[in-house]
């Protein structure tokens, strides 16, 4: 029996996705590199230079070693956008953050959460791979469709119930690959007074074994060549036909494929 597993053998994910561009991700970013996390940061490249918001200039360095992805370049509702102008809410995030951060941007969270047949269509249009909701499963499965990818949970909930965290740092890990995915503003750290208890719980998910942490757009990618795989009739057997290393478990043996 050969199932799959997170790079270096490990059976949990952890991806944080943080929306708006506020100047509360730079205590964030600081908090997150403090403790070895991964998170995604959405722009919405328009609205850069507003107050409180970040500008362009430091969108290029404030982020290192964290993804930059999109969220609409005015932050419109999707789903009351003209088919054009939503392709251009999109697309033109995409050129803009790209300008500004010299990456490849390739993800988006949806503004208010708001999405569409129509609306993950422009987005798919738009060359965006993945696209983040914010309804909440309070579940650790991997996404079915990474155009509708809801998350784990708000912070707020991460904050207010310990039980959640303790099910997924105690749960064994070995019947399916484990993701544990957290989103919210990082304003509302300020707003709520909660930066204390960010930080208790990002020393409470840091530093472990068994956890794999990653941006969304790694983890799409990992997670796309896992599906990839090709099986035998028998399932005793596994080719990649990726170039993406993936690793697995062989009857009790942990291994690349």
């Amino acid at each position: 029996m050969i199932r799959l597993l997170y790079p270096g053998g490990k059976t949990k994910a952890l991806t944080f996705s943080y929306d708006d561009g506020k100047i509360h991700d730079r205590r964030l970013v600081k908090l997150f590199n403090t403790h070895g996390l991964k998170a995604t940061f959405h722009l919405n490249s328009g609205l850069l230079e507003h107050p409180g918001t970040i500008s362009r200039q430091e969108a290029a360095s404030l982020y290192d070693g964290h993804e930059v992805a999109c969220h609409g370049v005015l932050h419109a509702f999707p789903s009351q956008l003209s088919n054009p102008a939503l392709v251009r809410e999109f697309l033109d995030d995409r050129i803009a953050l790209e300008q500004c951060t010299g990456r490849f941007i390739t993800g988006l969270s949806y503004a208010y959460g708001d999405h569409s047949p129509e609306v993950r269509a422009a987005a798919h249009a738009a060359g965006l791979l993945y696209a983040r909701t914010v309804r909440s499963t309070g579940k650790f499965f991997p996404p079915a469709d990474f155009l509708q990818w809801d998350p784990t949970c708000h912070h707020a909930r991460a904050l207010d119930d310990a039980a959640l965290t303790d099910a997924f740092l105690e749960a064994p890990g070995d019947t399916y690959p484990m993701l544990y995915y957290i989103w919210g503003h990082s304003y509302e750290f300020e707003r709520d007074h909660t930066w204390e208890q960010m930080e208790s719980l990002c020393r409470r998910l840091a530093g472990r074994d068994d956890i794999w942490y990653v941006t969304n757009i790694d983890y799409y990618h990992y997670l796309q060549a896992a599906r990839r795989l090709v099986y035998s009739a028998q399932g005793d057997r596994v080719y990649n036909p990726t170039g993406i290393k993936v690793w697995v478990c062989d009857n009790g043996l942990v291994r690349t494929v």
